[in-house]
Formats: structure tokens, sequence, C-alpha cells
């Protein structure tokens, strides 16, 4: 559920509660120290770490140190998901990377965005969902409110604006299915 106040009888109001501000500034700091500096292989202290800040968070995840997480506790990481180095979790809505699902480094996922028809350029927040062994590729760029589908892969450096169909291979900017993903058998 999205924080985010509206303006309030034409008064401007900060876009966020302070709680949700005091709780930002202590997750930071937790980020710098605790996560950010841990070594490559410590999956598992970032999981309790996310967890510890409300995430929900599966077994055998892989959140690297580098990736940024704005708010864990919009945070959904199902079973062996993987967040790359760089990776942006901008997560003023949740974000939810179902099992198996990649992102990788430098890929971004931005769940809010402004009313640029609002005179107050009033913020407002949308869930992202990405789906069960989806992949998105390096510096995809994910807008709010998008669904990947189950299987989708979303290619490098793609602008993803709209919800994109399951086990399809997707590109481009703005993002569109090219064809379908098939997979090899093992």
């Amino acid at each position: 559920m999205s924080e985010i106040r509206k303006v309030k009888s034409g008064i401007m109001e900060p876009s966020f509660t302070l709680g949700n501000r005091v709780r930002r500034a202590v997750w930071n700091l937790s980020y710098a120290i605790f996560f950010r500096l841990s070594p490559r292989p410590l999956h598992g202290w970032r999981a309790a770490l996310l967890r510890l800040f409300g995430a929900k968070v599966g077994r055998s995840v892989h959140v690297y140190g580098k990736a940024r997480i704005w708010a864990p506790w919009n945070l959904v990481l199902e079973d062996f998901a993987a967040v790359g180095d760089d990776a942006n979790l901008y997560s003023m809505a949740t974000i939810t990377i179902r099992e198996h699902a990649i992102v990788s480094q430098g890929a971004h996922l931005c769940a809010g965005t402004h009313d640029y028809e609002d005179p107050a350029f009033q913020l407002y927040s949308l869930p992202i969902t990405i789906g069960e062994r989806a992949w998105i590729c390096t510096e995809a760029f994910i807008g709010p409110g998008v669904e990947i589908g189950a299987g989708a892969v979303i290619g490098a450096r793609s602008v993803v604006t709209k919800d994109m169909p399951e086990w399809m291979v997707c590109a481009g900017s703005p993002c569109k299915p090219l064809k379908p993903r098939l997979m090899r058998e093992s």
C-alpha cells in the first residue's frame, strides 16, 4: 500500500508521512553500513537484513550488495529470485519478483511517477510484478504499474511502460514482443 499523500485544500503536503521518511532514513543508514559493504557471497545476510526491514524474502534469494532498494517493506522476492549489482528497485509501491526471476545489473524498476496534469505535480505509485522465470536484462527500465509475464525476457536497455506477455522475448524503446522464448530441453 502506498503511503503517498494527496494535496489538501490547495496546500501541498509532503509526499510521504514523517514515519515513512524516518523508516527510509534508518534503512539508508543500515544499507550504507551493513548491506552495501557486505561481502559479495553473503546473500543470506542481505536477505536477513531485507526481512528485518519488512521485505518478504523467499529461500535462496540472491540480492547483490550494490543493488539499490528504496523501501524494503514494499519488496517481495520469491524463492530463487535474483537482483544484480546496480539494479535500482524504486519501490514506492510494491515490487514483486517471482520465483527464479532475474533482474540484471543496472536495471531500473520504477514504481513511482508524477501526475503531470496536476498543477501540484503530485506523486503517485503503482506496483510492478516480474513473473516467474522472467529475465530483466542489463539497464532495462520497467515503469510503474507494469507486469512482466512469466518467462518473458526484456532486452538490454529496453523501456517498458506496458505489460509484456508470458514467454516472449521483448525489446526496444518502447519495448515490444519480438518472438517466443523457446526453452531447450536439458
